[in-house]
């Protein structure tokens, strides 16, 4: 959103932009007419936006009516965006930038400069709005919180793709919850959030990594898979959220790039009907319900063999152990009955 305060207040809003900048030599990233991101610089260690330059004509009647000046007009400000190299840089929340007259207003922002390659890093850095306090610093006269409603059945399952520059990289099809224990008011608050099927989603891919990132109400969601082509097997090696909760502000965050859940054979499919609890922190879990999923390579748009979890195999475990012991146990009865009735006959002889 960007307002001008002089002579006409105007306002145009977009519900999500996302930049890539490729290369050392780049200046310029735009969205929409006269609408500007400039001059990103670096060093070894950290990039930023040197300038936000944001062009507007008064002489537009279509924004502007009766302005009391005409004519091109032109605000910039050097802001406060910054990350490190190799990093994208995230903001859900509301960052404003207030220039003579305008008002930039950043919502729901993904950017990074001088990439590696033609996806956005993995690793990023959250705008300081996105950022969680270590130190709660509730007012005297602040609502007391409600904890998050439980829901009271396990989540729709969603049904979700990828597909990039040589075709589709990631089927998916599992019903997604969130699991988050949090602080407000020096009080431990907890809550389980299922992932509706509207969501919103999108993700990238290439040879050695695929994204899936996932949009609920005001919140972010992101899935990172690899494979390991030594061993011919791919796996969930990150997960990376930022949820909204009614009673917390700014979003709760928490990240964990070291798991390696999920995996599969590349060219199979992972399946499991037993609910996974893959831990984040320790304070947030997702819970994969009745999932199967494929990444990377494909026989046709079809999953393909399964490989079934180790929990239901466990699951189909117990039952074949439990009836071949009462099978033993049968087979145990009927021989000490054989052998007690031919003792019994023994005894009697032949008139």
């Amino acid at each position: 959103m960007f307002n001008e305060d002089k002579s006409h207040r105007w306002s145009c809003q977009k519900s999500r932009d996302h930049a890539v900048v490729l290369g050392n030599s780049f200046k310029l990233v735009g969205f929409g007419s006269g609408r500007s991101v400039t001059d990103f610089g670096n060093n070894s260690v950290f990039y930023n936006v040197t300038n936000v330059t944001f062009k507007y004509n008064l002489s537009d009647p279509t924004y502007f009516h009766d302005p009391t000046e005409k004519g091109l007009q032109v605000a910039t400000l050097n802001p406060d965006i910054q990350a490190k190299m190799n990093t994208a840089y995230t903001c859900s929340h509301s960052h404003r930038i207030k220039m003579a007259n305008v008002t930039v207003l950043f919502r729901n922002v993904t950017l990074e400069a001088y990439l590696a390659s033609n996806n956005f890093s993995y690793n990023q850095t959250h705008c300081k709005e996105d950022q969680v306090p270590t130190t709660p610093t509730p007012g005297p006269t602040a609502p007391v919180p409600t904890a998050t409603p439980t829901p009271s059945k396990k989540p729709d399952r969603g049904q979700y793709n990828v597909t990039g520059h040589n075709g589709t990289c990631l089927f998916a099809s599992m019903g997604l919850q969130l699991n988050l224990t949090y602080h407000i008011n020096n009080k431990t608050q907890s809550g389980v959030l299922n992932i509706p099927l509207n969501t919103t989603y999108n993700g990238t891919c290439d040879n050695a990594s695929v994204i899936l990132n996932l949009f609920p109400a005001k919140s972010w969601l992101s899935f990172h898979f690899v494979q390991n082509a030594s061993i011919g097997k791919y796996f969930l090696k990150g997960i990376n959220m930022s949820v909204h909760l009614p009673s917390l502000e700014p979003n709760f965050n928490a990240t964990n790039n070291s798991l390696s859940e999920l995996k599969a054979s590349v060219g199979k499919s992972f399946k499991c009907v037993a609910e996974e609890n893959i831990r984040v922190s320790d304070n947030a879990f997702v819970n994969v319900f009745d999932v199967q999923l494929q990444a990377f390579k494909f026989d046709g748009n079809k999953f393909g063999a399964v490989e079934e979890c180790q929990l239901d195999e466990n699951n189909m475990l117990i039952p074949i152990i439990v009836g071949a012991a009462l099978a033993g146990l049968v087979l145990i009865v009927l021989i000490a009955y054989l052998i007690g009735r031919k003792r019994s006959h023994a005894g009697y002889q032949t008139i």
